[in-house]
């Protein structure tokens, strides 16, 4: 990999990265220009007695998403297999043999080869849906994978509107124009089918993850078998599920959008596609805003701030929605935006806007976290069941929307339905996976109330076994390294802490290590020890505060020896750490011993430190040394 990128807009300009976003970007937008403009044609100017009018998206979309349920699980498995750089290239192949059928089909108005392409563009989707998200972590590190991910999903949604928007212009060309509309769209979607493969020529070389894996051709136990590896890890899991109902939310509104701007909002065409455009680009900025609110590090502290805003945006779409009047004829775009009910209509659009803001910061982290910490060798396998999983989720979204409306419900109750759906969704999935709950906090902690600064970050290792030293100056020493390190940390921590209101629940929930002394109580003392060599065997990060306690003057402490123990029976790198500018912070000890007695002694956004020094091998390790490298790290500035 080159050196870290300064933002995630420079990644267009490196082969690593921008040869395949342009790839995945035409494949997207040519997937839209033929399924917008096909559902046209069968809307407005075909009579097909088997499909009528009403039915064609609902038909075409079901079409199109049947290969994710159908072949998701072999396109993993050839994605962990294969070089991705090959595959891209052979799915884009087969791309210009879609687009030469689908050039035939329009051509000729033959509906039933027209469907048929709609499902192989489905096959085209489903074979490089998890080549594009196992891709990036072979050439992005952990710094630019948030940042290379909100590009992904920028892209794809940008891509997606201009599609639908050149599908619906093509195909509404007025007769006897010196191109028929339904030629100009194929020669179109042909054309960027050959652009997308001329582009993919330069997508660098991905090599096999897997390469003596034997592919399971049954779809059925082989996503159950992928499913039970991602098992395997509870976040990695749980992202799944996580991403997953992301879809389920999404597609309630995008399947409404011509019924919200017809029905509810009493608009013409126009302003169906003004909400798409909303929604498009409320997803792009989320995913883009990712990378800073992050610090360009993999962040799931912003899942549940992406949760929040869903809830909360959607909610307000039901009551900026519901109960506006009809005019005499559907709103212009114009009357729309400035007309006597202009006020209502930009709050149901700034709604929207920011309902899918929320959603891009909900998704890009969690597809980030499951790159990470999926096991490389099955990446591409657990992105497919992903996949699977969505398709799914989606079908439930569809059936589940239609019963809702069956019984009655308008649709800006069902808005408020799904919106309150998914506090409830959320925050189970945050109680079941807590470290989504302890990243948020923590992000809060470094965005909202300190301003945070990390330097030599590149020494906190991604992975593997290690332990981190640091000086212990507040109760919130632990949460402050959390929000610094992109993997885990398991702390051992003063039993006495968890004794503390909502600090001590917190320290349980991120399954800290409470010790105690040996002469107070042997047995949690040898057990502490016992939990420590076990998340070093688990190849985690292990965390200590040699000082054995806070600092009570702000000073440094001798080191206590304790640390030798673990070192003894794991010899691992140990990477000292030094916190800067918390004594006399409200949650250190100050004025008599006494900490969190006065909230607002330093006030809000003080600038705090944390700086990360080279690893110590193990061999080398002594107490003093630790003790001699973190205050000289204290006194960096």
């Amino acid at each position: 990999m080159s050196d870290p990128h300064p933002n995630q807009f420079a990644l267009l300009s490196q082969r690593r990265f921008a040869p395949f976003f342009w790839t995945q970007f035409l494949g997207a937008a040519n997937d839209n220009v033929f399924k917008f403009a096909f559902t046209m044609l069968v809307t407005y100017r075909l009579s097909v007695a088997w499909m009528p009018p009403a039915m064609a998206g609902l038909v075409i979309g079901a079409v199109f998403i049947a290969p994710f349920l159908l072949f998701s699980a072999t396109s993993g498995q050839l994605a962990d297999k294969y070089d991705k750089g090959m595959l891209t290239r052979m799915v884009k192949n087969l791309e210009i043999v879609i687009m030469v059928l689908g050039t035939v089909g329009l051509f000729v108005t033959n509906v039933p080869l027209l469907l048929f392409c709609i499902f192989l563009l489905g096959l085209h989707s489903t074979l490089f849906g998890p080549v594009k998200y196992a891709y990036l972590p072979q050439h992005l590190s952990e710094r630019e994978l948030t940042g290379g991910n909100g590009m992904i999903e920028m892209g794809t949604f940008v891509a997606i509107l201009i599609g639908n928007v050149i599908g619906g212009v093509l195909i509404a060309l007025p007769e006897g124009y010196w191109l028929p509309s339904a030629r100009a769209v194929a020669l179109t979607s042909l054309a960027l089918a050959v652009a997308g493969r001329v582009v993919a020529h330069w997508v660098p070389a991905t090599p096999s993850t897997a390469p003596g894996l034997k592919v399971n051709w049954n779809p059925f136990s082989e996503t159950w078998r992928n499913l039970k590896v991602a098992r395997e890890s509870i976040v990695v899991f749980r992202s799944l599920l996580g991403i997953s109902w992301m879809w389920f939310f999404g597609a309630v509104f995008l399947s409404q959008f011509p019924a919200l701007a017809k029905d509810v909002l009493h608009g013409n065409e126009h302003v169906a596609s003004l909400l798409l455009v909303v929604f498009s680009v409320g997803i792009g900025t989320g995913s883009l805003l990712c990378e800073t609110l992050s610090r360009r590090h993999v962040e799931i502290g912003l899942v549940p701030v992406g949760a929040f805003g869903m809830t909360v945006f959607a909610v307000d779409l039901y009551f900026a929605t519901r109960g506006l009047p009809a005019p005499a004829a559907p709103y212009t775009l114009a009357a729309f935006t400035a007309g006597s009910e202009a006020w209502a209509h930009w709050r149901a659009l700034l709604d929207l806007a920011l309902l899918a803001l929320f959603a891009g910061l909900y998704s890009v982290p969690m597809y980030a976290l499951i790159q990470l910490r999926a096991q490389p060798t099955h990446r591409a396998r657990i992105i497919a069941a992903n996949n699977i999983l969505n398709a799914l989720f989606m079908i439930v979204s569809s059936v589940g929307v239609g019963l809702l409306l069956k019984a009655g419900f308008t649709i800006p109750e069902v808005f408020l339905v799904v919106g309150l759906l998914n506090a409830v969704v959320a925050s189970y999935i945050f109680l079941l996976v807590p470290e989504y709950l302890l990243r948020f906090l923590a992000w809060i902690l470094t965005h909202l109330i300190y301003r945070f600064r990390v330097r030599g970050e590149q020494h906190i290792p991604i992975e593997g076994a290690a332990i981190l030293v640091s000086n212990h100056v507040s109760f919130v020493d632990a949460v402050l390294l959390m929000a610094a390190s992109p993997r885990p940390i398991r702390f051992i921590m003063d039993h006495r802490i968890f004794a503390i209101p909502v600090l001590g629940a917190l320290f349980r929930l991120g399954k800290a290590i409470p010790i105690a002394p040996q002469r107070e109580d042997a047995a949690a003392y040898e057990n502490a020890f016992a939990q420590a060599r076990a998340v070093l065997a688990d190849g985690q990060l292990l965390c200590i505060f040699p000082e054995g306690g806070l600092t009570k003057d702000g000073e440094l402490a001798e080191f206590k020896g304790g640390i030798m123990k673990v070192l003894a029976t794991h010899p691992v790198p140990v990477v000292p750490l030094a916190l800067q500018n918390l004594w006399g912070s409200f949650f250190s000890r100050i004025e008599k011993g006494a900490a969190m007695v006065k909230p607002f002694r330093r006030g809000l956004f003080t600038p705090v430190g944390l700086v990360a020094g080279p690893a110590v091998p193990a061999a080398e390790v002594s107490p003093d040394l630790l003790r001699s490298r973190v205050a000289a790290l204290l006194q960096q500035r």
